[in-house]
């Protein structure tokens, strides 16, 4: 037999062949783009398309089930380590007049009574961000939106001046300090999460990332849910929807319940 009658599929080992490796293609294919991605208890999909787009490294909002997620407006904000990093005296004075309007929800001092944020000592850059978002639409909430909307720049930038000055404080609704649980600690590797701590302190701060110690543990909880279920969606490049997604409904409460339960530095965020 020529070499040229060896590879043709009148040979019947070279089809048999070719049948036998476009087979283990095919079956390796559906293992790991519908099979795997369905296994993972942690993740939900929409449809098999969302599935195969995630296991190929497709953002979810680019696959076919997420085209009202499409239209929605994402976070536009750019943050560096030197955002409104050397406030004026001015600003935040500016911004202590500014607040009066913010009280009656964050409080005269910048906490809470209610469940929402504290803000006092709060990073100026995570302020910044989060009235840009509730400007522009990136974020969406009943109080904050219609607040926001008539915000300027410079009154925004005075706003978070003027938290960031303030000292961090023990909130109202301090829990039992609770142990930090593994979720918080060690993350969890195996399904991307890592440490809280590697974001929001402990262990380093990435800009725009706030500090979570005696937050509202309703409203920590709310936002770990938004995330999950991409209610809300102004988290730079989706980190915080793909850490939420993936963290189970004890892992959110344990978190939530956690840094609920810590005093915060007695520090001010800005000399």
């Amino acid at each position: 037999m020529s070499a040229r009658d060896l590879f043709t599929f009148r040979n019947p080992h070279f089809t048999r062949g070719v049948g036998i490796t476009a087979a283990i293609l095919i079956v390796t294919a559906i293992v790991g783009f519908i099979v795997l991605p369905f296994a993972q208890p942690w993740v939900q999909f929409a449809n098999v398309w969302d599935a195969i787009c995630s296991a190929a490294g497709v953002p979810q909002r680019l696959a076919g089930v997420a085209a009202p997620e499409q239209a929605k407006r994402l976070s536009e904000v750019v943050l560096t380590s030197h955002t409104l990093s050397r406030p004026s005296q001015e600003a935040i004075g500016r911004g202590a007049t500014l607040a009066q309007r913010c009280a009656i929800c964050h409080g005269p001092t910048g906490l809470s009574r209610a469940d929402s944020p504290n803000l006092a000592g709060q990073y100026a850059a995570v302020i910044y961000k989060e009235l840009h978002d509730f400007r522009s639409g990136a974020r969406t909430n009943a109080v904050m939106s219609p607040f926001a909307v008539n915000l300027t720049d410079q009154e925004i930038a005075d706003l978070s001046d003027y938290y960031a000055f303030l000292p961090r404080l023990p909130a109202y609704h301090p829990t039992p300090q609770l142990p930090k649980p593994s979720i918080v600690i060690y993350g969890a590797p195996m399904r991307g999460i890592a440490p809280c701590g590697s974001c929001h302190g402990s262990l380093d701060n990435k800009t725009g990332s706030p500090w979570l110690e005696g937050q509202s543990e309703a409203y920590l909880k709310a936002q770990l849910q938004a995330f999950a279920s991409g209610e809300r969606r102004n988290d730079i490049s989706q980190q915080m929807r793909n850490i939420a997604r993936a963290m189970t409904p004890q892992e959110i409460e344990q978190a939530a319940a956690y840094y609920a339960s810590q005093p915060p530095d007695i520090v001010k965020a800005v000399d």
